[in-house]
């Protein structure tokens, strides 16, 4: 798809309105509605805003967000170490579902031996997963999110509402003492939150720096999560625990 130089326009202006009419943008950038509602399909296919009755609101705080290949090479050995821990709670012949992100796909590399029924959001995963012989891959479907390497909206909601799902792995952008687990998305943290409700067993690999941190939206609370496995402790998961949420650490003992 071309890029849009009015585009741009329109994610500064939401950014700093963080939510806005049509009627708002159509005075602005000096077009007609039937533009500015085909420029916020768009943006909101690309996961950049979530529609609204008569307008927009920003669906990510940009000022947030940093390249994906750089985020593949931060914390890499805390990351593999949750990963090869992750690996430990799933079965041959289970069903289960693999988040986007840079942790996840370090836990697709660990299972490309193993005979799995595997739902996932994540291009990478799929990539890493595509030739494995016992592996029986199925995509979610929905509009790719170039800044996350993953499916959204409502295309993938739809379908994670019609399978059932074993366990699920799902990566976050912060979580906090208190049992909050957000990620930088909107529309993302809605794809998690389904994938949660769907999953009979529900994991959360974050690795420690993650912890503590509050992103844009909020996507799970305590009830709707059973384990977290992370790379250190810090006393204040303390707090996780005593609400009922499990807390692994990679490379203690089981």
């Amino acid at each position: 798809m071309a890029h849009i130089p009015r585009h741009d326009q329109i994610l500064r202006i939401v950014s700093r309105l963080r939510t806005v009419t049509v009627q708002e943008l159509t005075e602005r950038l000096e077009v007609s509605e039937v533009t500015i509602r085909k420029d916020l399909t768009i943006l909101e296919e690309m996961g950049k805003i979530v529609r609204t009755r008569g307008g927009a609101l920003l669906a990510e705080d940009r000022a947030e967000m940093r390249d994906i290949h750089i985020r593949r090479e931060e914390h890499r050995d805390e990351k593999q170490r949750i990963a090869s821990r992750a690996r430990g709670f799933i079965s041959e012949e289970d069903t289960i579902f693999i988040d986007a992100g840079t942790t996840l796909t370090l836990l697709a590399l660990q299972i490309v031996e193993m005979n799995l029924r595997v739902v996932t959001d994540s291009l990478d995963a799929m990539n890493v997963l595509a030739d494995a012989p016992g592996i029986s891959l199925i995509s979610i479907g929905g509009n790719y999110r170039k800044d996350a390497g993953s499916f959204i909206g409502a295309t993938a909601i739809e379908t994670l509402g019609d399978l059932q799902i074993g366990s699920c792995f799902v990566g976050a952008t912060g979580f906090s003492a208190a049992g909050v687990f957000s990620s930088q998305n909107i529309i993302e943290s809605q794809m998690k939150s389904k994938v949660l409700e769907v999953s009979k067993r529900r994991i959360i690999l974050a690795d420690s720096s993650k912890f503590n941190k509050d992103a844009f939206s909020v996507f799970a609370r305590p009830s709707d999560v059973d384990i977290v496995i992370t790379d250190r402790w810090i006393d204040g998961m303390r707090g996780l625990q005593e609400l009922g949420v499990e807390v692994v650490v990679a490379g203690e003992a089981s």
